[in-house]
């Protein structure tokens, strides 16, 4: 554990060496990292095709979220606490009812909206894991985007999941209402 004495310079260029409370997880700011359980878990890096899905994603559901006053959505690299681990979804989508009233820190709470784009270093059962992990903390939905199978896995709790593909069309469902985007589009 890093004690109050810790270089913060030694806990930048190395943070894998070191465990360390959530508090100085939060106090640390460290860039690619989240925090699970104690643990610091490297976030797998992007490629161009994940950066473009994820802009696709963003704009599209941006959009809808602005024009009808329904709350706030958010990139990558914004954090958000899940009980005992901070993670940084690649898109997340909080109602305009739940958002905190500091929000110059990372988010005290989950998001109603989670969405994963999977890496290509991911692993099947990290990925599943990081979705029960959002439910059981209160997020209402989970989407997993698959790039290479070029589909989305939609969460809802950990028995109710649908696969769409691409002649599907994605939907908000009662967590951002009236929002649909048929699934190819996020992948153009």
């Amino acid at each position: 554990m890093i004690n109050s004495q810790a270089d913060p310079k030694s806990i930048q260029e190395n943070p894998a060496s070191h465990t360390m409370t959530l508090e100085e997880f939060l106090e640390n700011d460290l860039e690619g990292y989240e925090y699970v359980q104690g643990a610091l878990v490297p976030i797998s890096p992007t490629s161009m095709e994940h950066g473009e899905i994820s802009s696709n994603v963003i704009r599209y559901l941006s959009l809808h979220v602005f024009k009808h006053q329904l709350g706030r959505s958010y990139t990558a690299g914004t954090t958000f606490h899940l009980g005992d681990r901070v993670v940084k979804p690649d898109v997340a989508f909080v109602s305009r009812e739940r958002l905190p009233e500091n929000r110059r820190k990372g988010s005290p709470i989950p998001p109603d909206l989670a969405i994963e784009i999977v890496s290509p270093t991911d692993k099947q059962y990290d990925v599943t894991e990081k979705a029960f992990a959002y439910l059981k903390a209160g997020t209402r939905l989970v989407w997993i985007i698959e790039p290479v199978a070029k589909t989305v896995m939609v969460y809802r709790s950990e028995t109710d999941f649908t696969l769409f593909q691409c002649e599907d069309t994605l939907s908000g469902e009662d967590v951002v209402k009236g929002f649909t985007c048929p699934v190819a589009q996020l992948f153009e």
